[in-house]
């Protein structure tokens, strides 16, 4: 740090200090200074901390004392840890215990520790106490305490101040920040001037500029594990539904999936004899389908199939006894013909009568393609789609 001279138009160095060296300690000095302007330790975005208690130590079946204790505007409470020179190898440990005891305050006991902390002070003072309610109402800019959300859960903050902090306590810090434990570092050097002394305050972690950074960071990493989350229930839902549709397949008439095994994919299809067309089962949230997909490498074969059997559509559907859904998809080389019905999928109360229409309606389906099938099958023996690689094999 450097301070100008603007008649010289020149800059001098400040001298370094130690708070040692200056007479300083951490209780009378530096947990004073930010006791009395915690606006010390606002981030780039000019943070607001409230201070609500010094030296607290009511926590159960411990003589232990944090140093200070604040509120942020959001309301979380904010543990906040002050080493003079060295950090030491231990505050992170100190840091977090006090907010794993501090995560258990209520409401009220968080109103009743600030109402100490005034009562103390105005004594000190001799004043009258301020009401700690209304000035936490005040700043958290709400009507009543009802409607507050204060010290909720994993909610709570640690900051740690000092002059110099040891490789395991950052290393520590970066590595908890990972686990969405919000952590800060600030750096406080002493400088000197002739008669004057200085006080630099400065986050070292995370870095101001990094802050947004790693919030968006977290955030998307919490939206990626909900979403691997609700993945793996979907795999879990999705084999446990297979499983027991096979079974009930096993025991009706349809053999088309005596075959096959249970997955984790919303759908479970079986060979028609047309390489690349099968008959598949879809299970999704919303609905249950029966359908028959013509999917191969070719669009010109699949169009080919579609449009013999759509020519034969009436009997088809009477044959079903239903009225199908028949899908070209122009814009895509599959197409498909396919029968649906609303459910809501994910309640297994309703697994029963689900997997009962699947059965019945993949049943009737496979019987009214059978015969049209047989006769694209012959046609298509006769085509240059026949040659198509693998279209010789049978699915």
């Amino acid at each position: 740090m450097f301070k100008i001279d603007p008649k010289q138009n020149r800059i001098s160095p400040l001298e370094t200090k130690r708070f040692g060296d200056l007479g300083f300690t951490e209780r009378k000095h530096l947990q004073e200074w930010l006791e009395n302007h915690p606006q010390a330790l606002a981030q780039g975005d000019g943070e607001e901390l409230l201070i609500i208690q010094k030296e607290f130590d009511g926590f159960d079946d411990t003589r232990e004392r944090l140093d200070l204790l604040a509120i942020d505007k959001d309301g979380n409470l904010v543990i906040i840890e002050n080493k003079l020179d060295d950090s030491g190898r231990d505050v992170v440990w100190q840091a977090l215990k006090y907010a794993s005891y501090c995560a258990n305050l209520k409401k009220q006991q968080v109103v009743q520790i600030f109402q100490r902390y005034l009562n103390q002070k105005a004594q000190n003072e001799g004043t009258e106490p301020a009401d700690a309610e209304n000035i936490l109402l005040e700043f958290l800019q709400a009507d009543d305490l009802q409607s507050v959300q204060l010290n909720t859960l994993k909610s709570q903050r640690l900051i740690l101040v000092a002059a110099h902090y040891r490789k395991e306590v950052t290393n520590t810090i970066l590595w908890l920040s990972q686990f969405g434990v919000n952590c800060q570092c600030f750096k406080v050097t002493p400088y000197q001037a002739g008669a004057e002394l200085f006080l630099n305050v400065e986050q070292i972690i995370p870095t101001p500029e990094a802050s947004d950074f790693m919030i968006g960071m977290m955030a998307k990493e919490a939206e990626e594990k909900s979403a691997s989350n609700e993945q793996r229930q979907s795999h879990r839902l999705r084999l446990a539904f297979w499983e027991q549709a096979l079974e009930a397949f096993s025991k009706s008439n349809c053999n088309l999936y005596n075959n096959i095994s249970p997955g984790k994919d919303h759908w479970l299809s079986a060979g028609s004899g047309l390489s690349g067309m099968v008959f598949s089962l879809i299970f999704s949230k919303s609905e249950v389908r029966v359908e028959f997909s013509m999917a191969r490498a070719q669009a010109e074969a699949n169009r080919f199939v579609f449009d013999r059997l759509e020519g034969q559509k009436e009997k088809i559907e009477a044959d079903f006894d239903g009225s199908l859904a028949w899908l070209p998809l122009p814009d895509r080389k599959a197409c498909r013909i396919q029968f649906s019905k609303p459910v809501d999928g994910y309640d297994k109360t309703n697994w029963p009568e689900m997997i009962q229409w699947l059965v019945a309606h993949m049943t009737r389906l496979e019987k009214a393609l059978s015969g049209p099938l047989d006769k694209v099958r012959q046609e298509l023996r006769t085509t240059n789609f026949s040659k198509e690689p693998g279209a010789e094999h049978d699915a």
